[in-house]
Formats: C-alpha cells, structure tokens, sequence
C-alpha cells in the first residue's frame, strides 16, 4: 500500500456490492483494507451471494447492517433504500462479478439491492469479474462487459491462474488489494473531475429542529422549518464538497446531491453528528432542544387525571462537544438565535464553544427567524470581525455565509 492511498480513501463511502461466486470469501479482506484505509464500508449482496459468506462476517467488518432484499423488512423508508445508498456512495465496487449478475446488470434487471443500487448510484462503479474461464469467453459475457463499458462502468479483468474448477485459466477474482488500488485511484480521478471550490472537502451541516418526547403522542420542539440549514448545504455541494445533512424532522426535500441524515431527538443528532467529525467544515444550524423529559410516559398522558409534573434535563451540547475536540485545519461555525442581549451573547458563545465563527440572528426581527424565506444576519469572527448582512433571501445569506467563511469575497 502506498504512503498516498489511504489519504485517498480516508472518509469516503463505499458501497461493496458481493454476488454468488466462490469468490466472495475475499471480499472480507477487502472490507478490511478498506476500513484500515479510513473508509465507510455498505455490504449489499445477493440472495446466492448468502451460500458463499454470511452476512454477520460482513456485518462485522463493515459495521453497518448488510442488505440483499430490495425491500428490507422492518425498516424505516425500506422502499428506497437503494435510493439512499445510490446516493452515499463515493463509489461502488462489485466483487466478485458473476457472469450471471453482470448480464442482469447489462439489461437493468431490478430484482435485488445490488441491482438496484446499481441502477440509482451516481457515483463511479467498478466492476470486478470472478468466473471459470470457459465462461468469461463466452460471448454472451463479452457482451455483456461490452454493455457495462458502454454505461461508463470501470472494469477490472481477471486474473490468470487456478480456479475453482481445476482449470488454469483467465476468470480469477482480482486480488484484494488489486481491487484496493484500483478503487482508490478511481476515487481520486472522480475528485479531481469536481470543479469547485470545496472540490474534494468534506462539508457536515446540521438543520432543523429535535424533537423530545413527553409521551407517545406529544413532544417538546421548536419552529425551526429547517430552510437555513439546507441552503448552506445546497450551496456547499454546488462548490463542489461533499455534504453530509444531519437533519432534524422537516418538509424540505434533499438538496440534490448531499447525503442526509435523519435524525429526531438531540442525542440522535448528536451521535450521527460525532460519526462525520472528519469533515472539514462544520456548519451546525439546528435549531436542537436544550433540554427534554427525563421519564417519558410510555403511554399517553390522560387529561383529567393528576396533573403531570415535567422533569426536564439538558441535553448534551453538540456545538460545545465539536468545540472541545476541534481537529488542526478544521473550521467550526455556529448559529445564535438570541432576542436579547445578541451580540454579547453570541460573542460569549463563539469563545466558550471554540468557534470560528458564529452566525446571530434576531427572530423578532422583520424578515428574520423561522418560516420565512429571508432571513437577516450578523457574521462574527473569533478575530473579532462583526458584519451585519441587509435582509437577503436565505439562498443569498447562505452563500455570503460560505463566501466569508472560506475567505472570498462576495
């Protein structure tokens, strides 16, 4: 492995897809060498894929749940899952590819999570065949490697050698760290491509509100829409980063091409949130709930009955938590919703939470605040730089945000 490799795969995602080959039992090594190298790893499989190496092993490696069915039971927004992953993938590599799987993938078969997710990822695919030799010749197979280069597929070929079979021949699986090496360069030519100037930076943005429940049926929130959040995460992905949205409960559609996250409660925020602490930029605009129920009732409050008593507790400070643990060259920014007292309170905020920036806003102000398309703020820098912004389209406010940020000019 070379000194640059795991630079190149550090924090990217890869989607590992596995087929029913004899093959398959490699694919654990490879799950390694991607983990070694600082990567996210999603196993989707085949059904037949099962015979040959078990999901719990997979499981274990990639720690995160492994999927073969389209529709995963008992899971939430199990019907577009594949959707999902289409869309967390930096790349998605198939090893080994049966002659079987690659012919289905030629012809846009749907009929499990591998094909699928084939059929919705945006990223770059790469293909790695695993087959008895007379097999890998058939035309039926050249046709079908033909099809998969045409879509724009990466291919590696097989190698030579002894097979399952007894034959000598050409339909090995390439080695694990063939395949490694590979993917990594095709991730860094996919990077490279990205224009921008976030090109190739790694962007978390929190939006929205939390939500913490009193019982099953009610819950103490706030009025956060969620719109800030997302403009400035639309605008980084439009310069070129990759964007992970942590979102709280909230109407808006994703922005295209950022990968969301969604959460209900602070202390789901605040885990998915610690999980994404190697990006490069952090913009933490949700709007989360400073305390929430101690004891929430199991069923639901009856009126008329003894009157409840509210236990409240904090909630763990994410901003403050991000604070404390700040890598080198990492840019931290926060938002203050405060109606009183707002710059020194902001100013406070941004040097106890060890922030560079901190973003104040007055909801009582006229075009400021929650539900509105405007929005009316002050950038605060920790060099003591104070800019307050004319009420501008949150669209607008989110790009001058990111413009001072990375130290341009509007």
């Amino acid at each position: 492995m070379s000194e640059t490799t795991p630079h190149r795969l550090s924090g990217k995602r890869v989607i590992l897809g596995i087929t029913g080959g004899i093959a398959a039992y490699k694919t654990a090594e490879l799950i390694r060498l991607y983990k070694k190298a600082g990567a996210d790893v999603q196993v989707v499989m085949t059904p037949t894929a099962e015979k040959f190496v078990t999901r719990l092993t997979l499981g274990t490696l990639s720690e995160r749940p492994v999927h073969a069915e389209i529709f995963p039971e008992n899971e939430l927004g199990s019907w577009t899952k594949h959707i999902e992953f289409g869309l967390w993938g930096d790349i998605y590599v198939i090893a080994p590819a049966t002659a079987q799987s690659m012919a289905k993938l030629a012809s846009g078969m749907c009929d499990s999570m591998l094909t699928a997710v084939a059929l919705a990822a945006r990223c770059p695919i790469l293909v790695c065949p695993a087959m008895d030799h007379d097999m890998w010749e058939h035309p039926a197979t050249r046709e079908s490697v033909q099809t998969l280069e045409g879509f724009g597929y990466h291919m590696m070929e097989p190698e030579e050698g002894e097979l399952a079979s007894g034959l000598i021949g050409k339909g090995r699986l390439p080695e694990p760290e063939n395949i490694f090496k590979r993917t990594a360069e095709i991730i860094a030519k996919s990077a490279s491509k990205k224009k921008g100037r976030l090109a190739g930076t790694k962007v978390l943005v929190t939006a929205g509100p939390t939500r913490e429940a009193i019982d099953p049926v009610r819950f103490i929130s706030n009025r956060s829409t969620g719109t800030m959040g997302y403009e400035i995460a639309a605008a980084a992905e439009r310069r070129g980063a990759d964007v992970i949205l942590v979102s709280g409960p909230t109407s808006l559609e994703k922005p295209e091409g950022v990968h969301r996250i969604n959460v209900t409660t602070a202390a789901e925020m605040y885990d998915a949130v610690h999980k994404e602490t190697d990006a490069e930029l952090i913009v933490m605009v949700a709007a989360v709930a400073d305390y929430a129920p101690a004891n929430p009732a199991q069923s639901k409050i009856k009126k008329g009955g003894e009157e409840p008593d509210l236990d409240l507790q904090p909630t763990r400070d994410i901003l403050a938590s991000l604070g404390a643990g700040k890598k080198k060259g990492q840019t931290l920014v926060g938002f203050a919703l405060e109606t009183d007292n707002g710059e020194e309170n902001a100013r406070i905020k941004l040097e106890k939470k060890n922030l560079d920036w901190i973003i104040l806003n007055n909801p009582n102000e006229e075009g400021a605040g929650f539900g509105t398309g405007t929005n009316r703020v002050t950038m605060m820098g920790r060099d003591g730089t104070e800019e307050p912004l004319p009420m501008m389209e949150k669209r607008e406010v989110a790009e001058f945000i990111l413009d001072r940020v990375l130290g341009e000019d509007s």
